[in-house]
């Protein structure tokens, strides 16, 4: 098997707090600035998988990369350097408790919701008569709870103001910065021959209350696309799109008796099957970027991460 990072445990110059999350490694130095490592570990239905998935951090820190710095003229972003392939740096920022999900398609959670009969989805109404992978007329906003630990929860923009999680004027800014940002990673897409089906973004305010966009944007972690290709071939037809998402992975779990029930076992995850999701990542990053995905070494990627956020710091 590949080397993979699955998880570090660096001291860093200055670190004063530091946070695992299902598959990112964040160090606070000096209460202001952040080290992000992107790690290879993978997560599905709030379980974070046994085996890594070579080059995945890679993928999802690159990615994001190219994508806030494509989108920093729409709302300011957290980053600040990239000082490894894995890594981000940036200010740190106090997150608003809720992730911004933005549907421009009926797929995923929302078809499950619309499957059973439900006609509102976050205080949203869906039209009657939709098919699964229709095209919404409008992108929806369906908002999050923000779960530290277990599942987000969606909530309406209603009960988001009503319960004071984020206040009126700071909300209605964070649905026009999600639309807009939304609406450039569609064109981006598009360019591309893809479809941006769905997408969440995270915001903060920063040290000066400025409103920030947060974490990472339009990777196949936090995104959903699919092949314009064959797309309304597909909807005629009734049949599932070709997507570029961790869908993939969640319909594998899912084909081998797992949605992180009660009683239910993570299914053994071969080195093949790993090193295909690897290839699945790559060819979207391929596809999304229109870049070549260049292989770090990883023969040793602990110590090249560690080394390379040093080297940054000492600067």
């Amino acid at each position: 098997m590949i080397n993979t990072i699955k998880g570090t445990n660096f001291q860093l110059p200055g670190q004063t707090k530091f946070y695992k999350g299902k598959v990112r490694d964040v160090y606070t130095l000096n209460n202001e600035t952040l080290v992000m490592v992107a790690s290879d570990r993978i997560s599905a239905f709030d379980h974070v998988l046994p085996e890594g998935i070579p080059y995945k951090g890679q993928v999802l820190s690159q990615i994001a990369a190219k994508f806030l710095t494509a989108t920093a003229d729409i709302v300011p972003n957290w980053m600040e350097a990239t000082p490894d392939p894995s890594v981000t740096i940036g200010k740190m920022c106090d997150p608003f408790m809720v992730e911004m999900v933005i549907r421009g398609y009926l797929t995923g959670h929302a078809w499950r919701e619309y499957k059973a009969g439900k006609r509102m989805l976050c205080g949203v109404e869906m039209p009657d008569g939709m098919v699964e992978n229709q095209k919404f007329d409008n992108p929806l906003i369906t908002p999050t709870t923000k779960a530290d630990v277990g599942h987000d929860e969606d909530i309406s923009r209603k009960e988001i103001l009503e319960q004071g999680i984020v206040a009126e004027a700071d909300y209605l800014q964070l649905e026009k910065y999600t639309r807009a940002i939304f609406q450039r990673g569609t064109e981006i897409a598009a360019e591309k021959g893809l479809i941006l089906v769905d997408t969440k973004y995270e915001f903060g305010k920063d040290k000066n209350g400025v409103i920030t966009l947060i974490d990472e944007i339009h990777t196949p972690d936090s995104s959903r696309y699919f092949y314009i290709k064959g797309y309304k071939e597909n909807i005629a037809k009734g049949e599932q799109q070709k997507q570029l998402s961790k869908e993939f992975v969640r319909q594998w779990l899912i084909e081998n008796d797992f949605q992180g029930k009660e009683g239910q076992s993570i299914p053994e995850m071969s080195e093949e099957y790993c090193i295909s999701v690897s290839e699945r990542y790559i060819e979207l990053f391929e596809y999304i970027t229109g870049d070549k995905f260049i292989k770090e070494d990883v023969s040793d990627v602990i110590n090249r991460v560690e080394k390379n956020i040093l080297n940054y710091l000492a600067k």
